[in-house]
């Protein structure tokens, strides 16, 4: 089955009741029994909803694993995933992240016994060094956010291959199941921020897991009912309407972006534009090997660097709304020092290049005519 046809069939079956050609929203938080364990597969909708399932074996298929667990937001998936290690085990992490991933890893489970080795990921043999007897996950992210370098999944995964102890988690948000499928590559588990690409209209927010083996899938499965962070069912047929226009919409705005990111490297007052896209990009040739298109987010920062530049940029942008978040079918803009990595250190920031003028924008699918306009406008200002 092609990708365009498991958007829309995959996982899905008309209503049995009905015969609705849409998931009905389940919205129910018990079912009845006719017996003490005697049920139609449901009991409680913290543990099953048909909803959800129905979700979930789309996105296992879109994916190509053998499961996926749903969960109440992208970081609520990533708490999951970091729940099948032990205090004292350690993670190898991209130095090149959402900050909400590093202040996860920092700020909530380094408390409880997990260390985290943040490396440079583009190099693998960096990541080699960092690799010990305790290491028992490396997560990638890529492209990274936001300033869109990339890690070999297969030269990575081959890394933790001969100790079965690592298991690989690849942050797939910024790709989309349609543009990469880090499972074919090597990778163990992928986790999206379902909230962005895979909804695609900025009205939910959702978190998914996906998993190559069965046996993790069942161990998530648990925690997703021990622990409780489970989506309602209305965001999950949500999620499902937007992912039969996934190929589409990733698609055009792709091409939408490309065409930003090639306007944008002409400008004269933009100084780097980062986007795997441009034959530039130091891993150009990596985009064009792992990804189907090269994404759709792009960042750049400004010739002086000014903060105060950067807002006016952003302050006078008529299409790209500034707004937190990304993946929805109209175009944003935002400022990551300030916005959604303000929790990692400057220093830390700076490290990576992420400037105080950075600015990435989520290119959507309008007319990439008025897209291009409204930045040379804005640019004009400054």
């Amino acid at each position: 089955m092609e990708f365009g046809t498991k958007c829309i069939h995959a996982g899905l079956e008309p209503d049995p009741t009905t015969g609705a050609v849409m998931t009905p929203i389940y919205q129910t938080s018990t079912y009845a029994q006719e017996a003490p364990g005697q049920h139609k597969g449901y009991e409680y909708a913290r543990t099953q909803n048909p909803t959800r399932s129905a979700l979930e074996r789309n996105l296992a298929a879109l994916e190509n694993g053998a499961d996926a667990i749903c969960f109440s937001s992208g970081l609520a998936a990533m708490d999951a995933v970091l729940r099948l290690l032990d205090p004292g085990d350690e993670v190898i992490a991209s130095n090149d992240l959402y900050g909400g991933t590093y202040r996860q890893f920092v700020r909530v489970h380094e408390r409880y016994g997990i260390t985290t080795h943040f490396v440079d990921m583009t190099d693998p043999e960096k990541v080699a060094k960092k690799i010990n007897k305790k290491t028992r996950l490396i997560w990638i992210e890529t492209p990274t956010n936001p300033m869109l370098r990339l890690v070999d999944i297969p030269a990575v995964s081959a890394l933790a291959a001969a100790n079965k102890k690592i298991l690989v988690c690849v942050d797939n948000t910024f790709a989309s199941p349609y543009l990469q499928n880090p499972l074919n590559l090597g990778a163990h588990i992928v986790v999206h921020s379902a909230t962005k690409y895979i909804g695609g209209h900025s009205d939910l927010v959702l978190g998914a897991v996906v998993v190559k083996e069965a046996d993790l899938g069942q161990q998530l499965h648990f925690l997703q009912n021990a622990v409780g962070a489970v989506p309602g069912p209305q965001d999950c047929f949500l999620a499902l309407r937007g992912i039969k226009t996934l190929h589409l919409r990733v698609e055009r705005a792709c091409k939408n972006a490309k065409k930003v990111a090639k306007f944008l490297n002409q400008h004269p007052k933009v100084g780097k534009v980062f986007y795997p896209g441009l034959k530039d990009h130091p891993q150009y040739e990596l985009a064009a090997r792992q990804m189907r298109y090269p994404g759709a987010m792009v960042s750049f920062d400004l010739q002086n660097d000014r903060y105060d530049a950067a807002v006016k940029v952003m302050s006078t942008t008529q299409y790209f709304t500034l707004a937190e978040s990304l993946g929805g079918v109209e175009s944003l803009i935002g400022h990551p020092a300030s916005m959604t990595h303000a929790s990692i250190p400057r220093e830390e920031r700076l490290k990576v290049g992420l400037t105080d003028s950075l600015i990435r924008l989520s290119v959507g699918v309008e007319e990439v005519s008025d897209l291009i306009d409204d930045l040379d406008q804005a640019l004009r200002n400054v």
